[in-house]
This record gives structure tokens, C-alpha cells and sequence, in this order.
């Protein structure tokens, strides 16, 4: 596949190829993991909907979907850490196998926030998915159950992440220039 030329664009990590071929085999896993349960995805606005969506159509068993968005911190304190749910989930997940799914896992905060209280709503088992995982920024301690792609410390474009609110429908994953 040809990548657009596109001046923001400074390097491809990821092809179209690549990140499909790695979202199968995460789905496969997650699959076998989940076979004998009840999984609830929960996907992280905005950026997580074009990786859940990829992910979710490659499974092979029955799932239900919810989503929530986040503010990632208070405007007058910009403190790092400080997470506010901005649109929690329509439906409970108590007694559900839930995922949360997310495209991207940096410092860990806003995962961990976001796991320990969907955990305090009383799901069967409580898991975590990424599209990409950026452990050189981590400063809280997380597990992560399904990862595609480890990345570097760099600012990632495409599949759902954005700059500036642009670029999320890149079918693959670019790092954006420096200013």
C-alpha cells in the first residue's frame, strides 16, 4: 500500500498491513481468553473508536460495546493525574468480563484511574487493552493484558490518534515532526 505524502508526516512506524495483521492476532487472543465469558469492551473517546471497531469485527465471539469519554485534567489546576469523566457508559457492568480499550497507554494514570473505578462497579473481571503501549513515559505501574504495538517516545499520528483533532483516519500509524 502507498503511504499519502503528507508533509506532517515524519516517519511510518506501522503500515495498514502491519497494524490489521497485529489487531487479528490480538482479537484472537483476546477470543480464546474470553471465550466462555461475557465481555463488555469499553472504549475510551475519542481515540480508541477506530482501534475498538477494528478490534471488535475480528473477533469470534459475541461482545457488547459501551464507551466513556474523559477530561484529562481540570482547567485550573493541570495537575498530572487528575482524570474527570467527562461521559460515563449508558449500561452497568456488574457481573460483566469488561476491557477497557484504549489507543494508547502513556504515563498510566488515566488507565489506571479509569480501571480502578470501572472495578469499583462490580464487573466479573476487569482487563485492559491497547493499541499502543508507550512505556518510556509510564510513571504508574500497569498491566497490560493485550498490547498491538510498543512505541517510542515520540508523537504518534493515525488509527485514531490525532493531532490537533486531525489525522485520526490514517489507516496506519506515523510519527508527527517536530515543530
Amino acid at each position: 500500500m502507498k503511504v499519502p505524502a503528507l508533509p506532517v508526516i515524519d516517519r511510518v512506524l506501522f503500515t495498514e498491513e502491519e497494524v490489521h495483521r497485529r489487531i487479528r492476532e490480538v482479537a484472537a487472543e483476546i477470543s480464546s481468553r474470553y471465550r466462555d465469558g461475557n465481555l463488555k469492551m469499553i472504549g475510551v473517546l475519542k481515540g480508541s473508536v477506530f482501534f475498538l471497531t477494528a478490534l471488535a469485527r475480528e473477533l469470534t465471539i459475541p461482545v457488547k460495546i459501551d464507551f466513556l469519554s474523559i477530561s484529562p485534567f481540570s482547567n485550573h489546576t493541570r495537575a498530572p493525574g487528575v482524570v474527570r469523566i467527562a461521559k460515563d457508559l449508558d449500561d452497568s457492568v456488574e457481573g460483566e468480563d469488561v476491557l477497557l480499550v484504549e489507543d494508547i497507554v502513556d504515563t498510566g494514570f488515566t488507565a489506571r484511574y479509569l480501571l480502578q473505578t470501572l472495578a469499583g462497579r462490580g464487573p466479573n473481571s476487569i482487563g485492559l487493552c491497547t493499541m499502543l503501549d508507550r512505556p518510556a513515559r509510564r510513571i504508574v505501574p500497569l498491566k497490560i493484558d493485550f498490547k498491538c504495538f510498543e512505541i517510542p517516545d515520540r508523537f504518534v499520528i493515525g488509527c485514531g490518534l490525532d493531532y490537533k483533532q486531525l489525522y485520526r483516519n490514517l489507516n496506519f500509524l506515523a510519527v508527527l515532526k517536530p515543530d
